[in-house]
């Protein structure tokens, strides 16, 4: 009978577990390293030493070394400053012993001559020009595969169209190339605020922010000669050592610059709603073949506002089953994001998901140390976060649990190839009403940002499950190349523990087509749930649609469609709370009108306008707008 009662009680506690919903915690732990008092890390560099302490430049100017940074065996960290007086470093490399950054005018060695971690030499290694704008921010190095350096520079803005990025000295705009002896090599153009940056197999990849001419964050490849997409670089096309073979006249010869005055002065271009032949960067491509298309897009406000540091997960399996894939930090959302690459045709592309949120702060540097916890540098001064802090330092470590996540996605000549952590259950898995998808592109133009452009449902012909349940086929017709697509997978689960994915949508870049066998309709499935099923669910939605949601009942709308990216319930994040928009008593007719057509000037105190959001539905729109509304009481 005992022996009966606990199988009992293991069973019951065994249903229970698998129904308990789990989250992000429950597979990587954060943890706040504390500082000393008077101490503010503002993260510009993080580093990892080979003896294991962490290196920390802060946007203060200092640069600390902290040892046992993981407080080991309960006992705490200890900072000693290396070095200070630094000018705004946003960098930090290793070499010989020695510590590199980069200030926002130069490329700087520090050196420790006497073994006691204090910089005794700082060693300027080259210098570049600064007008003094605000925005003038320089970013690296970057430790090249030859053992020269990367630096990347942020363009600043103009006086009087402050939205327009632009250089006003050499290689602002630009990836350059230093060498020890202090040569400079331009390296390639078209950066706008390309604050991340990284090696990916001994090849440079950046991370730029979406703005103008930047339509959403991405991830480029970067080899030398090419150009991004922002033209303020082009200004410097024709100087020594330029790999860039066209000019700003050449480039505005072929698009528009969107350059009005009216009254004497220069107009804010808006975005053209309905626009009927927008410029897109591929259909560019044709006349500039040096313009580099993202290789991975971040949609913006759903996969982060502010992409920063690329960092491969290059631990060998001591941060979990993603090794070898490339983790993104984002600013504005505090939070990573993980991208998965792929050759096709010659050219990188791939697959974005979400990865871990609730950092304390922006997440903008990251490395990893010797025992594979990943060491965060956090900021959000002059931009805004959705962190409840101004700064910080953290580590994120993997519990040891493996998530049911989807592990990659492969483009197929005909759809799509998922692969799973762990088994999916096949009869859901071949269930067509569990995925859902849309196709979508950003335009380029000198507005700041853009809408997701060219919407199109994904149709979904069929899937196909391997044996072993952890690949799923997902065969559409309706493949656009140079589009991102988007699909949610609602209702797959793990064959054991029938818990969804842990993050069931993915967006997936997708530059070239592959070639190959297309998969015939006999071997797929094509069963969908029963339409009396559906139905009642139909009717379910649509006599909610005149009541007000609750806050648990709006949180998944809010979420889905991006507006937690950057409003808050109660607290001002990158734009104003919910509350804060609810005691400007518009009516929820208007604020659906100004969900599809934001006006910046009416919120003159926020530095980053909201993009148009022509993808939320009407229905939606509305009950998010008339949850708004319900907070004025």
């Amino acid at each position: 009978m005992k022996t009966l009662f606990f199988l009992a009680i293991a069973a019951l506690v065994q249903v229970t577990f698998a129904q308990k919903a789990l989250t992000e915690d429950d597979y990587y732990k954060i943890t706040t390293v504390p500082t000393p008092e008077g101490v503010q890390i503002e993260g510009g560099g993080v580093l990892s030493l080979p003896d294991g302490s962490i290196v920390v430049c802060t946007r203060r100017g200092d640069v600390w070394i902290i040892e046992n940074p993981t407080m080991a065996n309960g006992s705490r960290a200890v900072f000693k400053k290396f070095a200070s007086g630094l000018h705004e470093p946003l960098g930090l490399a290793y070499k010989n012993g020695a510590i590199y950054t980069a200030q926002r005018g130069e490329l700087t060695k520090l050196i420790d001559t006497d073994g006691d971690r204090v910089a005794d030499e700082y060693q300027t290694i080259y210098a570049w020009p600064l007008s003094t704008h605000y925005h003038e921010y320089s970013f690296g190095p970057v430790l090249a595969p030859d053992n020269s350096f990367f630096v990347t520079a942020n363009v600043a803005f103009g006086k009087e169209e402050w939205w327009r990025g632009e250089s006003r000295v050499p290689w602002r705009g630009w990836t350059m190339k230093i060498t020890e002896d202090g040569a400079l090599e331009p390296w390639a153009t078209g950066m706008r605020s390309p604050a991340g940056y990284g090696l990916i197999d001994d090849e440079l990849f950046y991370t730029d922010n979406q703005g103008d001419w930047q339509g959403s964050g991405a991830l480029w490849h970067l080899p030398k000669g090419v150009f991004t997409g922002h033209p303020a670089g082009l200004r410097w096309a024709e100087l020594e050592g330029s790999p860039i073979n066209f000019t700003e006249t050449d480039f505005y010869s072929k698009i528009d610059k969107r350059q009005v005055k009216k009254k004497g002065r220069y107009v804010k271009p808006e975005n053209v709603m309905d626009e009927k032949d927008p410029d897109f960067k591929y259909k560019m491509k044709e006349h500039f073949p040096q313009l580099q298309l993202p290789a991975v897009i971040l949609p913006h406000g759903i996969l982060g506002i502010s992409t920063s540091e690329v960092k491969k997960d290059d631990t060998q399996g001591k941060f979990g089953p993603f090794s070898g894939q490339v983790l993104i930090g984002d600013m504005g959302q505090s939070k990573i994001m993980r991208v998965v690459l792929e050759k096709v045709k010659g050219e990188y592309q791939g697959v974005a998901f979400d990865f871990k949120s609730g950092f304390q702060s922006g997440v903008m540097r990251m490395d990893f140390d010797n025992n594979g916890n990943l060491f965060v540098g956090e900021t959000n001064r002059g931009w805004g976060s959705a962190g409840t802090t101004n700064s910080g330092l953290q580590f994120l470590t993997w519990t040891g649990r493996i998530p049911f996540e989807m592990k990659t996605v492969k483009a197929m000549p005909d759809g799509f190839e998922i692969e799973f952590t762990k088994p999916v259950d096949i009869s859901m898995a071949e269930n067509l009403d569990h995925y859902e998808g849309k196709s979508y592109i950003y335009k380029y133009h000198a507005v700041y940002g853009s809408p997701q452009t060219n919407i199109e449902n994904i149709n979904i012909k069929g899937v196909k499950v391997s044996d072993d349940g952890l690949k799923v086929r997902i065969v559409t017709d309706n493949l656009r190349q140079h589009y991102v697509h988007e699909i949610t997978l609602n209702g797959v689960k793990q064959k054991e523990s029938k818990q969804l994915t842990l993050h069931p949508t993915f967006y997936y870049t997708l530059n070239k087509i592959p070639d190959g066998k297309k998969l015939e309709l006999s071997e797929l499935s094509t069963k969908r749930s029963a339409p009396t099923k559906k139905a009642k669910v139909i009717k379910t939605l649509v006599s909610k649609t005149t009541t007000v949601l609750t806050d648990k009942q709006v949180l998944p709308l809010l979420t889905k469609n991006t507006c937690v990216a950057c409003h808050h319930k109660t607290k001002r994040v990158v734009g104003p709370s919910f509350t804060e928009i609810a005691k400007r008593k518009y009516s929820e007719e208007k604020i659906v009108e100004l969900i599809y057509s934001p006006q910046p000037k009416n919120w003159p105190e926020y530095a980053t306008p909201m993009a148009p959001m022509p993808h939320v539905s009407k229905s939606k729109a509305l009950k998010i707008a008339a949850w708004i509304n319900s907070l004025k009481k």
